[in-house]
């Protein structure tokens, strides 16, 4: 049977400062390193054959490191779908092909966009805005923060792409990671 494992990224250098993250590609904070070690360790003996995160740097991190302290060993390698990236990465050895796992990046996996709350202090938007409308942002399904996704306008992306691209190794019988977003 195979297995799907869903991670959320360490503590990113804002989730520290609590300021609004969203798509702003801001690197895991010390802090995050070391709950995406842990994590590593956790899932350590989980055979992974494929690996799916968003394009921001946190998701694509947090997915590397787990991956560095795996009991397989292989290396997680970035495949790009297309262009000069594609042909320039490509790997012609099977042998080198037997030793690493695949990793796809994808937008479609990225946090929820916060729009004009981006880069702003949580608590400071909460007295500024209120309690009752920040939370409307933050957890109402449909509705957006000022010029930013809904939740349902971040499942319209995640879930097409999940059956599209993910859903076919799981049903061939093969264990996944996806390393994204508390809200994608």
């Amino acid at each position: 049977m195979a297995k799907l494992v869903l991670l959320r990224h360490g503590e990113s250098m804002w989730n520290k400062r609590n300021l609004f993250t969203g798509w702003v590609d801001v690197p895991l904070s010390e802090k995050g390193i070391e709950e995406a070690l842990h994590a590593g360790k956790e899932l350590k003996n989980i055979p992974f054959d494929v690996i799916f995160c968003s394009t921001l740097v946190r998701g694509l991190m947090t997915a590397m490191l787990v991956m560095s302290v795996h009991a397989d060993g292989k290396t997680p390698v970035v495949i790009h779908s297309k262009g000069k990236l594609h042909e320039w990465g490509s790997i012609y050895s099977e042998e080198a092909k037997r030793e690493i796992i695949p990793v796809f990046s994808a937008w479609q996996l990225n946090e929820r966009m916060y729009g004009k709350l981006q880069g702003l202090n949580k608590k400071e938007t909460m007295r500024k805005y209120g309690e009752d409308q920040v939370k409307l942002w933050r957890r109402s399904y449909n509705t957006s923060p000022p010029d930013g996704e809904s939740l349902e306008m971040t499942t319209k992306r995640t879930i097409p792409y999940f059956k599209k691209h993910v859903m076919p190794y799981l049903q061939k019988g093969k264990n996944v990671l996806i390393s994204a977003h508390g809200n994608s």
